[in-house]
């Protein structure tokens, strides 16, 4: 009978070897994947990686309609919202050429106020078309031009008959007659008041935005270099006469103009540095500046002081032109004045709303 082999021992050792071995790596590969998994699971839900957002702006249209006829002018597109008005301008000096920025005027309503170049165009849209009605404003100017051509004119045109030309005054008169000392004091304080006028203009005031029409200022030349001429053709004429009452007249005047030229300096500096407490503009007050103290009277003093310039200047002078100047410039200051009291009144209610306009209890 044939015996029945059993495998030899190493060989049997070798097999069952193998076969723990594969059980082994068998095991190991299951405890991997589910160790895996138990990471997975416990980590939540593998999140896309966020795909880039590409921001929408939003443009509007523009209708320019004109005021008159009503049709339409042109139509600017893609106006972005955080334009003003001044870049809408620009753009419809771009499309229309014979429209300067500076006279053209846009306004929401036919009728409504124009519309200021600051202003915002999302604050004006209701919907992505925003008509604006165009009014020609005709040739303008700045304000520092205007203001400058206005108060040049007077203090070269004093000068002039000043030194007593031949074509103005008769040589032989002027040689002959002397000259009163209220003459040249005159001369001064005609001089010192137009020179400090125009230094305010370059370094004080802080002008509104925009411009003035060009008629504006051939009206305002025509009525400050007319006076001037008419003033100093009588104050240099060789038979000028001096006022009634001498020395003392003149005396006690011409202090009283340096006075209110001082004070009219001093109040356009204050308005020109007026403090801010927070967001919000406060008026100027009073300061330990003396000058500065008709402001617990007046919310105009800087025009209270310009009128009182002339009065003592016509008392210093005694001359019926310069009468008729200073009545006709205290009706316009006093037009003006009532007219900055109303908007101070709505800005600065607390402070002005006991005080008078430029002259207390009067106006």
């Amino acid at each position: 009978m044939l015996r029945r082999q059993n495998p030899s021992a190493p060989e049997h050792s070798r097999d069952l070897a193998a076969d723990g071995g594969a059980l082994s790596m068998s095991h190991n590969d299951s405890r991997s994947f589910f160790n895996l998994s138990q990471l997975v699971l416990s980590a939540g839900q593998i999140k896309p990686s966020p795909a880039l957002k590409h921001s929408k702006i939003t443009y509007f249209e523009v209708e320019i309609v004109d005021v008159q006829s009503k049709k339409q002018i042109c139509i600017l597109d893609k106006v972005p919202p955080a334009s003003t008005l001044l870049d809408v301008k620009h753009k419809f000096h771009k499309a229309c050429p014979q429209w300067y920025p500076s006279r053209v005027g846009l306004q929401l309503e036919r009728d409504g106020p124009f519309l200021k170049d600051s202003v915002s165009i999302q604050s004006l849209a209701v919907s992505s078309i925003i008509t604006l009605y165009f009014t020609d404003l005709g040739q303008q100017v700045g304000w520092t031009t205007f203001f400058l051509t206005e108060y040049t004119g007077p203090l070269l045109i004093y000068l002039l008959f000043y030194i007593r030309l031949s074509t103005i005054y008769d040589q032989v008169e002027s040689r002959k007659n002397f000259r009163h000392p209220v003459v040249h004091l005159a001369c001064f304080c005609h001089c010192l008041h137009y020179i400090r006028h125009l230094l305010e203009t370059l370094f004080v005031h802080k002008f509104s935005e925009g411009h003035t029409p060009l008629k504006n200022m051939i009206k305002g030349c025509a009525f400050y270099w007319g006076f001037t001429s008419w003033i100093a053709y009588y104050i240099n004429h060789p038979r000028y006469t001096p006022p009634s009452f001498g020395h003392k007249q003149v005396s006690y005047a011409a202090l009283a103009f340096l006075m209110c030229e001082a004070g009219n300096h001093f109040i356009n500096v204050a308005l020109a540095h007026q403090t801010n407490s927070g967001n919000r503009t406060c008026f100027p007050g009073p300061t330990y500046n003396p000058f500065t103290w008709l402001f617990l009277l007046v919310s105009c003093p800087n025009y209270t002081y310009e009128a009182g310039s002339w009065i003592s200047f016509t008392v210093m002078t005694q001359t019926l032109p310069v009468g008729i100047f200073t009545f006709l410039m205290v009706i316009q200051m006093s037009l003006w004045a009532q007219k900055k009291h109303k908007l101070y009144l709505k800005r600065f209610y607390p402070e002005v709303r006991r005080k008078a306009a430029m002259i207390p209890i009067i106006f």
